[in-house]
């Protein structure tokens, strides 16, 4: 299958994921442009998709559309060709929950009029998904219009890649205001920019909801922007979760957003911070959050250059009884071999953290075995961990060989595009197998061997059901 170490085109970025994913993967596929979440089918690349799913109270009751008879799905795809969004308003049992999918399915902003009327006649819908149409700014005023009807009863909104600007903040803006039921909102990945962020949180700040989850992921926040956030964060007990990743906030900018985060009265779980131009100096303001919030439970920096101070600081910090992280993504932080007995230390005594990513750091061969010391010590809870584009070899292998058989509490390891050839993988191999490893999925995205190391590796499947491995 050619040389072990051929460089492969770079897989999609994936800096963070939704926690109710519990570490399953989640990212955008290249081939067709949408995002795969659970719970709904994989999108195809037409407008074939009409998902209307139940969220009922008891796992027992309801259908998602595929479980629907051949006849009716294509009578409720027939109906979004055409102005078929009313086709979505259809009974429901009194203690369901509605989610409704829409997300790429070509809709514009002409389809807005008839899916507003249609959220007039749902006061069952509390889940829209919108991402992946091109609504536009026009489109998005004539939704909020049906959003404002008292019979409206929506709570969860997601606009991801729908073509919006500022312009469109003011019509959300209004909603969340006359909204006390909201809880979550999804705008990321449209142009909206300061002036249009400063609307929205105006917006949160005269509002009576109680917000879980804001998502403005790559939308033109600066750090102009993080005082504004700051008081959404300190005035919103509700809220869960914040995603402000690919935003050029800066050290300023989270220096501006880390005292709402301290506010006694902020309980935030998720913070979503990747590839927002931070360095070192920041960590120095998370850690102190990280000291006082137990409740902040998920933190991805990935894509900021943090370095080993940066990496310093923040595994001092996991080492002190008030910090209870339980997952920490620092994918692409420059970090080296020099970080990794910091991080060695974490993984034997911290007893909250379950998932490590800290793929595309040049920690070579030196690092990983010095990761693997605190790995195959009694005390370590780690569940999974991420090792992608480190700079790992063969040499390697027999350290994470031992540890896969001395720790008991690791459940995934990913080692993709590391110089892994037939000798390293059949060490792991040999480990893998045995009753004693607990191992449940080996990932070896972009890793080359020989037709022989395949057969052993498809053995090995049929042989530990269990085991899953991905390559």
């Amino acid at each position: 299958q050619g040389p072990s170490c051929l460089v492969p085109a770079p897989a999609p970025k994936v800096w963070a994921r939704p926690p109710s994913l519990a570490f399953q993967h989640h990212h955008r596929t290249p081939a067709e442009g949408c995002v795969c979440r659970q719970g709904f089918p994989e999108p195809s690349h037409t407008c074939a998709l009409l998902h209307s799913a139940w969220r009922p109270q008891s796992p027992v009751q309801g259908r998602s559309s595929t479980d629907l008879p051949p006849a009716e799905r294509r009578s409720g795809l027939q109906a979004l060709a055409g102005e078929g969004c009313g086709s979505l308003a259809q009974g429901s049992p009194a203690d369901g929950q509605v989610c409704s999918s829409l997300q790429n399915c070509y809709l514009t902003g002409a389809g807005c009029g008839v899916l507003s009327g249609t959220l007039r006649s749902l006061p069952t819908l509390q889940e829209l998904h919108l991402s992946d149409n091109l609504l536009g700014d026009a489109g998005l005023q004539l939704l909020c219009e049906g959003l404002l009807d008292p019979q409206c009863r929506l709570e969860k909104l997601q606009l991801e890649y729908c073509n919006l600007s500022a312009a469109s903040c003011e019509p959300l803006a209004s909603v969340l205001r006359a909204k006390p039921d909201f809880k979550e909102l999804t705008v990321s990945n449209n142009d909206i920019n300061e002036a249009g962020v400063r609307v929205l949180c105006q917006g949160l700040k005269d509002s009576p909801c109680q917000l879980e989850a804001l998502k403005l992921e790559s939308c033109g926040i600066t750090s102009n922007n993080c005082r504004d956030l700051c008081s959404i964060v300190a005035s919103k007990a509700s809220l869960r979760e914040l995603a402000l990743g690919s935003n050029k906030l800066g050290d300023v900018g989270i220096a501006e957003l880390c005292p709402g985060l301290l506010h006694p009265s902020s309980s935030l779980r998720t913070l979503w911070i990747w590839e927002c131009g931070i360095t070192a100096k920041s960590c120095a303001d998370l850690c102190r959050v990280l000291r006082t919030k137990e409740s902040l439970k998920e933190l991805s920096l990935a894509g900021n250059e943090l370095g080993d101070e940066g990496a310093r600081l923040l595994c001092e910090t996991l080492l002190e009884p008030g910090c209870q992280l339980e997952s920490l993504w620092v994918k692409s932080c420059s970090f080296t071999a020099a970080c990794c007995s910091h991080f060695s230390s974490v993984l034997t005594q911290n007893k909250f953290l379950l998932e490590l990513q800290i793929s595309n750091n040049r920690l070579g061969d030196a690092g990983v075995q010095e990761l693997c010391k605190g790995l195959g010590q009694p005390g370590s809870v780690l569940r999974v961990l991420w090792l992608g584009d480190c700079d790992m070899s063969d040499s390697s292998c027999s350290s994470l060989a031992a540890t896969l058989l001395a720790n008991h509490s690791l459940r995934e390891l990913d080692l993709s595009n590391n110089c892994l050839g037939d000798a390293g993988v059949l060490q792991l191999v040999e480990s893998v197998r045995q009753p004693g490893c607990l191992l449940e999925q080996l990932v070896l995205y972009d890793i080359y061997w020989s037709e022989a190391m395949e057969d052993r590796l498809q053995a090995l499947e049929e042989e530990k059901p269990s085991l899953r491995v991905i390559s």
